[in-house]
């Protein structure tokens, strides 16, 4: 549903057979043309507008043509994602000059209700608690979706990856006066997030909190890519959804970060996907090499990022890029990434 202006979008958002007839629909989301933010004193419509775009079922999306002025910025806010020109995307826009983008997300929409409908909800979610309680929100929805039609779907498609039969500890910890060096080192696999990976990250992480000699810990990864993302051989193998929500409560390389603060920084290059951009983002400190490439394809897989991405990205470049990247699903280069604030250097 697209095109509606502030008028329309009022009287769509007042109807009370909205939600219903959005799913009905096959497709649920919302796009706003904001050329014509109305009458600056109609404040009731305004506020009604943006409580229901944070209460909706559905992707919203904004197209707005000039600066946002300070009185409408809590509206434009509401939206799940805003397109601008380039030259007026500012610091959360998704800048764009044509309606591709757009298309994208209603494409994916399309295919993936189910999981962008509930990325939205859990990025408008996460933005109002703490950390703590966003990534446990997180693993509640990634462990749903794992149960779901669109996960089983995408199971049933993709092509089997045989299991890694190496026996070598796929993370490598080694002491440098007073830094930790901590090395994702599957590099065969480009460093595929494997539960013996993040079991490994967790447990230097939690010896680099409780040594107080330690001044800073350093996260890299060996061979051509940072990390490629979960990995695939592993998918669908966690006995039951409540299972898998349990370790992620008490597994979480991201939560232990988040507690390390300053004293944890990432060096990363090549492929950047899924956790491999969901956990550097928790940290401060974030250098990219100038190939480096960041992507979120979850939402393909009928899931949403599951390694803490939608509390720790949303928090370093805004809700709104943070769902475009969800839903998207497009690589985003180093430069972009740095532009965006996802990362701090590129060097």
């Amino acid at each position: 549903m697209s095109g509606f202006e502030l008028a329309e979008l009022g009287d769509l958002l007042r109807s009370p057979f909205t939600h219903d007839d959005l799913w009905s629909s096959g497709r649920p989301v919302i796009v706003a043309d904001l050329a014509d933010m109305g009458d600056p004193t109609d404040h009731e419509l305004h506020e009604l507008i943006r409580r229901c775009l944070l209460e909706v079922p559905a992707v919203t999306v904004a197209r707005v043509h000039e600066p946002v002025a300070e009185r409408h910025a809590d509206l434009v806010g509401a939206f799940d994602v805003v397109f601008a020109p380039p030259d007026l995307a500012g610091t959360a826009a998704v800048p764009t000059g044509d309606a591709g983008a757009e298309a994208l997300i209603a494409a994916r929409v399309g295919q993936h209700p189910q999981a962008s409908v509930a990325l939205v909800q859990l990025l408008r979610l996460s933005a109002s608690v703490d950390v703590g309680a966003a990534l446990a929100a997180e693993s509640f929805v990634y462990s749903t979706l794992q149960a779901g039609p669109e996960f089983r779907a995408w199971m049933a498609d993709r092509r089997s990856v045989a299991p890694d039969e190496r026996t070598d500890p796929p993370v490598k910890v080694e002491r440098r006066s007073s830094t930790m060096v901590v090395t994702l080192d599957r590099p065969e696999r480009r460093n595929a997030f494997s539960a013996a990976m993040r079991d490994g990250l967790v447990d230097a992480l939690r010896v680099a909190w409780a040594d107080p000699s330690l001044d800073g810990v350093v996260v890299t990864g060996e061979g051509p890519a940072f990390c490629a993302g979960g990995d695939l051989a592993e998918f669908g193998t966690t006995p039951d959804p409540t299972t898998a929500h349990v370790v992620r409560s008490i597994r979480s390389p991201g939560l232990w970060l988040h507690r390390l603060g300053g004293k944890a920084r990432f060096q990363v290059h090549g492929a950047c996907v899924g956790a491999g951009i969901e956990l550097p983002a928790f940290t401060p400190a974030v250098v990219a090499t100038p190939d480096a490439t960041f992507a979120l394809p979850e939402v393909a897989m009928g899931l949403v990022p599951g390694a803490g991405g939608t509390v720790s990205i949303p928090r370093r470049v805004g809700r709104h890029r943070a769902a475009w990247l969800a839903l998207g699903g497009q690589a985003i280069d180093a430069d972009t990434a740095r532009d965006w604030g996802l990362v701090d250097r590129v060097e």
